[in-house]
């Protein structure tokens, strides 16, 4: 038994000293391009309302889901290229993928859109990949995967035909759309190479810019690698109107669903007037280094979880 929690723990180490190097890295990644980091408030009056997540509370106020409404705000009051790496939290998100409080890396450019943030994410990986010594490719349980550039991609329509046998169209049952992602469409990506899922139906993607000629489908794409969702991109919804609204919809459902009070983001809201055309992105710092140290489960790469912290 005490030879079994030694090797755990030597192994730990060796996974956080990885971890430790990863972020050297990223911070170095953007640092390069000139990017400016930031930090913005873990605790918030109010955050995006969105259904599917459940937030915690602090004094009335809410602990931080995601740093994207203050990054925002930074784009609208001038900045350009931001990115920012900080600890989120979930209420009820437990599993060998997740932990009520994670680590995100967010990035934001103003001037650009979801496409150029997947190619930021490609250039990143691989660049951490070489840094750590693994080269084009690396191994993750039992799979290797080539990290070589241009990652492959589909849309989110051809996704569910090829795989689901249906077409989710722009309003798709989400229950049946999560369930089929879950079951049918992601464990059948290819899992030697990146897969990057684009074009999500509109109702998926409360903060993304609608595609011009298809108003039923938001620049939104998701970069899937070693059955692992990595991040989330965005081309920035600027519409104060069109964000009000979806907003509106959003604190409604959330009153039904979880019976409890979402309040609108205001600040956010009114600073979407100076917002610029943007990309922005989230990336799950925790599983990226899980693909790195070719761990199966997030407690792997973390120092502390919910369960023993």
């Amino acid at each position: 038994m005490q030879h079994e929690e030694n090797r755990h723990l030597a192994a730990l180490e060796a996974n956080l000293k990885r971890r430790a190097l990863i972020f050297k890295i990223a911070r170095r990644f953007f640092d390069e391009q000139g990017f400016l980091e930031v930090e913005t408030p873990l605790r918030s009056p109010a955050i995006a309302p969105e259904q599917e997540i459940v937030p915690f509370t602090s004094e009335g106020w809410f602990l931080a889901t995601s740093p994207e409404l203050y990054m925002k705000r930074l784009l609208a009051a001038g900045y350009r290229n931001l990115y920012q790496i900080s600890h989120c939290f979930r209420k009820g998100e437990r599993g060998k993928l997740h932990n009520p409080e994670f680590t995100m890396l967010e990035w934001y450019r103003a001037g650009d859109d979801y496409r150029t943030m997947i190619s930021d994410t490609e250039q990143l990986v691989l660049t951490i990949s070489r840094e750590l010594g693994f080269g084009d490719a690396v191994k993750y349980q039992g799979k290797t995967i080539d990290l070589a550039l241009p990652w492959g991609g589909l849309t989110v329509s051809e996704a569910y035909k090829q795989l689901a046998g249906w077409d989710p169209g722009p309003n798709p049952d989400p229950i049946k759309f999560d369930t089929d992602m879950a079951t049918k469409v992601i464990p059948y990506f290819n899992a030697h190479r990146p897969t990057v899922l684009t074009d999500y139906p509109a109702p998926m993607a409360s903060l993304a810019r609608l595609k011009q000629n298809e108003p039923g489908v938001a620049e939104r794409a998701e970069v899937f690698i070693g059955g692992l969702e990595i991040a989330n991109a965005y081309s920035e919804l600027i519409d104060r109107k069109e964000q009000t609204t979806r907003f509106k919809k959003e604190i409604e459902e959330i009153h039904r669903k979880q019976k409890r009070d979402a309040p609108l983001p205001e600040r956010f809201l009114v600073a979407m007037d100076n917002l610029p055309a943007s990309g922005g992105i989230a990336l799950g710092m925790d599983r990226l280094v899980m693909l790195f140290c070719d761990a199966a489960s997030i407690d792997e790469v973390i120092a502390f979880n919910s369960d023993n912290a």
